[in-house]
């Protein structure tokens, strides 16, 4: 039985996320973490499981052991879309962060299995509705777009690396895509504003139904067609390790979509308050450690703090 939140009595439909799976060599200021699991998809896969049954599409290479992929089965995730390529070694990222974690440094990146990864679906995922575009390439998640069937509910993400090299191609998927998660710094370079808000509103102009720009420890706000909302960050204060923060944000977010069945603006913000309180737990530890063993049930007792918090 796997651990999951009710959100209605309805059983919750399946998500697709579609992304890199790695291993991480990580630094903080207190605390090294070497080999870890890593990867957008690994994240984000791990947070929707909460909500929602996840199917898994990625590539790891011949260094990726059983133990890691027993995590992934353990909650539940539906490995069929994950390929093992031995030619060579998983995707490898290493990093450093500053003193206050809000600067981090890549220290050597080697793509690895990953640099000729084509995510192809398995059939049975090409009629999932709720989907998940990791930051891959701009033309690899088009390619993904394409096999999909066309009622699928879609949020994309990126990094600033695709904004600089594949911009014509990043603005080409927005259009359609129904939710960019985006975080402050990157809706500033991709649309050329100094402000928060005015980039929120511009994310609109070029092309996407919706946008959701992450903002750390600051909160996220919703742009929507309905309006602006925003919602605070959870006041986390055994930080250890930022990484994929944002993509268990983006994960439980679809996830809690898929378990609900809608898309309306009061279930987006529902959606919203999920993923925050689900993110603060991944950057309680390395790696994925404190988003997978903290339970559905720690995820709702800060589900209901944080309400509690931002009520009047």
């Amino acid at each position: 039985m796997i651990d999951r939140i009710s959100i209605t009595d309805e059983a919750p439909k399946p998500t697709l996320i579609v992304g890199s799976v790695g291993l991480d060599d990580i630094i903080t200021p207190y605390m090294k973490g070497e080999r870890i699991l890593g990867g957008s998809a690994s994240y984000a896969s791990l947070a929707a499981s909460y909500y929602a049954p996840v199917q898994m599409v990625g590539v790891v290479g011949n260094d990726f052991n059983d133990a890691l992929v027993h995590r992934l089965e353990r909650r539940g995730i539906d490995l069929e879309g994950l390929k093992r390529d031995l030619s060579g070694p998983t995707f490898y990222w290493k990093g450093e962060y500053q003193e206050n974690f809000n600067h981090r440094e890549t220290l050597d990146i080697r793509l690895n299995v990953f640099e000729n990864f084509r995510p192809d679906l398995p059939d049975s995922y090409k009629h999932t509705n709720y989907v998940m575009l990791g930051n891959i390439e701009p033309d690899l998640q088009i390619h993904v777009l394409n096999q999909l069937d066309s009622n699928a509910f879609i949020i994309a993400d990126t990094i600033e690396l695709w904004i600089e090299t594949k911009r014509e191609a990043f603005i080409s998927l927005i259009k359609r895509v129904d939710c960019l998660v985006i975080d402050d710094s990157e809706a500033k370079l991709l649309t050329e504003e100094i402000n928060a808000i005015e980039a929120g509103r511009k994310l609109l102009d070029l092309g996407t139904k919706m946008a959701i720009m992450t903002r750390g420890e600051h909160g996220a706000y919703l742009f929507h067609p309905d309006g602006i909302f925003a919602m605070p960050a959870y006041p986390v204060t055994e930080l250890q390790d930022p990484t994929g923060a944002g993509d268990s944000y983006a994960g439980a977010f679809l996830g809690y979509l898929a378990a609900a069945d809608r898309t309306d603006f009061d279930t987006l913000k529902q959606a919203m308050l999920y993923a925050t309180v689900t993110a603060s737990l991944t950057v309680e530890s390395f790696s994925c450690d404190s988003l997978e063993s903290a339970g559905s049930a720690k995820i709702k007792e800060r589900y209901h703090e944080l309400v509690r918090m931002i009520s009047l």
